[in-house]
């Protein structure tokens, strides 16, 4: 795949788009950069806006205001044919024909895209979603995640530079979605730049190089661990056989830690500055005062966590 635009340029971004559908706002104000070869997650709530961005950065409905490029092209209606053959769409509902065989719905899309050479871009594309063994199968015949699978293989036909994904594990089961993030990581492998929208907070952390979280308008921008530390202080969880008969005693005043609290009777949380100064002075201070310690740990909050803190808003419900 040959890059496109000047080396290092990204390859994909966006300067204060909005979409409106008359008086109602999808979303307004979106401004971000993704890099060549990233996974960028993009996150929120039901009628956040995260599929009317992908369609519009798509191509497929007209931003009401803001600029984006794509692929290296500004997105104008002059540039609208060059950029999609230069991206792909794996929408969440496969939308395959079900009496045709795999094979046959991937030759019927790559006439459809004017693919040149189309019998190897179809074996390479079901050579790359491991369904080689089940070209000749009716699409009706397969399971949600096996559609799901010959839906991203339409998507590579075209040997895209960016591929949006939206909500590519959606109603699968683990099995199914463990093997859709599998394939994600094979693409990232390969420098294919990846626009991935989902609810599956587990699945942003796992797969994402950064994340966006979308409530109509922007409301955080950044790596997951970035996030996490920009929105919670860092903490300590110490926990010991029998309680602390004093435990201000032990924690006040070590080094780095700025506060402590009982979680209960065998637990504390401390509140650092440094991990890696904090932890070991907790553990000298118990062992000093005879603790009998289980474990000390860094608490980890979840990319959940920073979601939950940024979107607290029913979007769907106040638009009813």
């Amino acid at each position: 795949m040959q890059p496109v635009g000047e080396p290092g340029a990204s390859a994909l971004s966006a300067v204060g788009l909005c979409k409106r559908f008359g008086e109602r706002v999808a979303f307004e104000d979106v401004t971000f950069e993704v890099g060549r070869g990233e996974v960028f997650g993009f996150l929120g709530p039901n009628g956040a806006g995260k599929t009317t961005t992908v369609r519009t950065l798509a191509t497929l409905i007209k931003p009401s205001a803001g600029s984006a490029t794509v692929a290296g092209l500004p997105l104008r209606a002059e540039n609208e044919v060059e950029i999609r053959r230069r991206i792909a769409v794996m929408p969440e509902s496969p939308g395959l024909y079900l009496r045709l065989s795999v094979e046959e719905n991937l030759t019927c899309f790559a006439h459809l895209y004017e693919l040149p050479k189309p019998k190897p871009r179809i074996e390479a594309a079901l050579q790359a979603v491991r369904l080689l063994e089940r070209r000749a199968d009716p699409c009706g015949s397969l399971s949600k995640g096996l559609r799901q699978r010959v839906c991203l293989a339409r998507a590579l036909l075209s040997d895209p530079e960016i591929l949006f994904l939206d909500e590519p594990t959606s109603g699968l089961d683990p099995v199914a979605a463990r093997d859709v993030h599998e394939l994600i990581d094979g693409l990232r492998r390969q420098g294919v730049t990846i626009f991935l929208t989902t609810h599956r907070l587990d699945e942003a952390e796992r797969l994402c190089d950064r994340v966006a979280i979308l409530n109509t308008t922007l409301r955080s921008i950044g790596r997951p661990d970035e996030l996490r530390d920009q929105l919670f202080a860092r903490t300590l969880t110490v926990h010991t056989l029998a309680p602390l008969p004093e435990p201000g005693r032990v924690f006040e005043g070590l080094a780095c830690v700025e506060s402590w609290r009982a979680e209960d009777s065998t637990s504390y949380v401390l509140g650092v500055s440094d991990v890696t100064v904090a932890a070991p002075a907790a553990v000298r201070a118990l062992v000093a005062a005879g603790a009998d310690v289980l474990s000390v740990g860094e608490s980890r909050h979840s990319l959940q966590d920073v979601y939950l803190e940024l979107v607290d808003e029913d979007v769907e419900g106040r638009r009813r």
